[in-house]
């Protein structure tokens, strides 16, 4: 059986890192699209932020299911039962909160399909909530690229805590953690994955970085 490239380059999976790597992040529009749909008045949406990142480490290790009921609530100042159409306002926030986070950049997609195209296991590794991780599972490039799936709110740890690693492997099929490359935005996040004697990739935005780690059936290009 010939070596794939993935094997020549020595890498035996990659662990990734879904918002910030993959994915883009959140525009200041989608900021404040959110902020006025929870209620917060306009120009405040960096202290929407604020409340939300208050709570959002426990709904991303599935914690707490009611993130949009929370961010409702602070807006109106009210228990969000005697405001109007309270349940169209929380399926509504939930969905808009969901879109944010599954943005891609199609270049680092593009890297990704030819490391793909070598043999090389994709793990997702994502910090993401229940709903956040089903849109993630539906979209074409996960169903295309992505090994298997490994996020927070399923497993009830949130990286950098050794659990998502370790699950990173396992849903890799053990890969030696020193074959095996983590790539993640969050320097934090790499830190501990180095820990447990994995590569790791701190992603600053460039996907040429991502193209000189990852083996590559064909040249990549990228704009």
């Amino acid at each position: 059986m010939t070596p794939s490239l993935a094997d020549a380059r020595g890498l035996q999976a990659l662990l990734l890192d879904r918002n910030g790597a993959v994915g883009t992040q959140p525009t200041e529009e989608e900021w404040e699209n959110l902020a006025a749909l929870a209620g917060w008045p306009v120009g405040q949406h960096h202290a929407f932020q604020q409340a939300f990142w208050s709570r959002r480490e426990a709904y991303d290790a599935g914690a707490i299911t009611a993130h949009a009921r929370v961010l409702a609530r602070t807006a109106a100042r009210r228990p969000l039962r005697t405001a109007p159409h309270g349940s169209e306002l929380l399926t509504a926030l939930r969905r808009t909160d969901t879109a944010m986070w599954t943005n891609t950049d199609p270049n680092v997609l593009a890297v990704l399909h030819a490391a793909h195209a070598t043999g090389l296991p994709i793990i997702l590794v994502s910090n993401a909530p229940h709903p956040v991780a089903d849109a993630l599972e539906d979209t074409a490039w996960c169903r295309t690229l992505v090994t298997r799936t490994v996020f927070s709110a399923r497993l009830g740890a949130s990286k950098p805590h050794r659990r998502m690693y370790e699950a990173g492997l396992a849903a890799a099929g053990w890969p030696r953690p020193d074959k095996t490359i983590f790539i993640d935005d969050r320097a934090d996040s790499c830190l501990a994955a180095s820990g447990l004697g994995m590569r790791t990739l701190h992603y600053t935005g460039d996907p040429s970085a991502l193209a000189r780690h990852l083996p590559q059936a064909t040249p990549t290009t990228i704009p």
